[in-house]
C-alpha cells in the first residue's frame, strides 16, 4: 500500500486527487456497513451541511431510512475531496460529493474505484453574492476586474461557476481573480471579514449574508448552467456488490423523499429540516426552501442520465482540469441498477 500511495503521490497531478488520494490510505481500510439487529448500519457523510441536501435530510427526520430497513449515521466532511477519501479508505460506506470526483478517481490507480448510483441534486445551488448591491439589474460582466471567492480547483462549485461566467463572455482565467484556496468552513467568515467582491454561497449562508446586510444574492448559478447532476451518491464498487440491499433501500428511502419535497409545502419542509440547522428560523429556512425551488434544484427522480455525466466532462474540459483524452466513459463512474428499480 506503500508502494501505491508513493506511485499516487508521484503521477496524478490533479491536486484534488492528490490530496483525496493520500489522505485515504492515510487512514487505512475498515469494512462495509454492517447489519445491527433488524437495521443495517450505514456510515454516511455529506459534503458539507446545507439546505441544497434537502430530499436526504427529509429522508432522515421523517424516518423513511429507517423504515427502509437502515439505521444512518452522518457526518459532514467539509469538502468533496475530504468525503471522496472517507469513501476510499473506507471510514463511510455511502457518501455525498460531486460526481467530478468520481470522474477523477476512474483516471487514477487507485484500486478502489467510486460508483455513483442515485442523484440528488438537479443543478448547482450555489447563489452568486455581490459585496454592493446593483444599482440595476444584474450583469455577469460586472465581475470582471473583481475578485470572486470560489471552491478549490476543479471542485464542482468552481467548474460550474467558471461555466455561467464563459456564457456571458467573461474569461474566468483573465478577466476575473479567482479566489480558491480558502477552506469550506471558513468561506463565511473570509467574507464577512471583507475579503474579495463576490463569492458563491448555498443555502442557508446566502440568506444569513443578505440578513446581516453584509451582501447580496444577484444570481444563480444552477439556473445559468442548466441541469446537470451536481451531488450524487457515491459508494465503492465493492460496497454495492457486496450490500446490493443497503442500496436499493438507501435510493427507494431518497426517492419517497425525493417525491415529497416535490409537492410538500415550504413551511412543513422547514419544519422536517430544522433541527438540522439551529442556527436558523422557521421563516429563513422557508425562504430558502422557495428559493431553490424556484430554480428546479431538486431531482425528482434519482438516475443519473448519460446526458449529464457527458455534460459535466465538457464542463471539466473547458476548465482546464480535465484533459480531452481522459474523458471516463459513463458506465465507468454511474451504477443506475438501484436507481432504476427505486420504488
Amino acid at each position: 500500500m506503500t508502494s501505491f500511495l508513493q506511485q499516487v503521490r508521484g503521477r496524478m497531478a490533479h491536486p484534488f486527487l492528490r490530496w483525496a488520494l493520500a489522505a485515504a490510505f492515510a487512514v487505512g481500510l475498515t469494512g462495509p456497513a454492517v447489519a445491527q439487529g433488524s437495521l443495517a448500519k450505514v456510515r454516511y457523510e455529506e459534503v458539507v451541511r446545507s439546505v441544497l441536501y434537502l430530499p436526504a435530510y427529509v429522508a432522515m427526520s421523517q424516518g423513511y431510512f429507517k423504515e427502509a430497513g437502515l439505521d444512518v449515521s452522518m457526518k459532514t466532511s467539509q469538502g468533496t475531496d475530504k468525503g471522496m477519501a472517507a469513501l476510499l479508505s473506507g471510514s463511510a460506506d455511502i457518501v455525498l460529493i460531486g460526481p467530478e470526483a468520481s470522474i477523477y478517481v476512474a483516471n487514477s490507480e487507485s484500486p478502489v474505484k467510486p460508483r455513483i448510483f442515485s442523484g440528488l441534486t438537479a443543478t448547482d445551488g450555489f447563489l452568486l453574492v455581490a459585496r454592493t448591491k446593483p444599482a440595476g439589474a444584474f450583469d455577469w460582466k460586472q465581475v470582471k476586474g473583481k475578485s470572486v471567492m470560489a471552491f478549490r480547483p476543479g471542485s464542482n462549485p468552481d467548474v460550474f461557476l467558471q461555466t455561467a461566467m464563459r456564457k456571458h463572455g467573461v474569461d474566468p482565467k483573465s478577466d476575473v481573480k479567482i479566489v480558491n484556496n480558502i477552506g469550506p468552513a471558513a468561506r463565511t467568515g473570509a467574507w464577512l471579514a471583507g475579503q474579495t467582491d463576490f463569492a458563491i454561497f448555498l443555502e442557508p449562508e446566502a440568506t444569513m449574508i443578505e440578513k446581516s446586510g453584509q451582501g447580496f444574492v444577484v444570481a444563480s448559478v444552477g439556473r445559468e448552467v442548466g441541469p446537470v447532476d451536481y451531488t450524487v451518491f457515491t459508494a465503492t464498487d465493492a460496497f454495492l456488490k457486496q450490500n446490493p440491499r443497503v442500496a436499493q433501500a438507501w435510493t427507494d428511502a431518497i426517492v419517497r423523499a425525493q417525491k415529497h419535497v416535490a409537492t410538500a409545502p415550504a413551511a412543513d419542509l422547514a419544519k422536517a429540516i430544522a433541527s438540522f440547522f439551529p442556527g436558523m428560523s422557521e421563516a429563513e429556512l422557508v425562504a430558502a426552501v422557495e428559493r431553490y425551488r424556484g430554480i428546479g434544484l431538486w431531482k425528482t427522480n434519482p438516475v443519473v442520465e448519460r446526458r449529464a455525466i457527458e455534460s459535466l466532462q465538457d464542463m471539466l474540459v473547458a476548465s482546464g482540469v480535465l484533459e480531452p483524452g481522459k474523458r471516463v466513459a459513463y458506465e465507468a463512474v454511474v451504477v443506475n441498477d438501484f436507481a432504476s428499480k427505486a420504488r
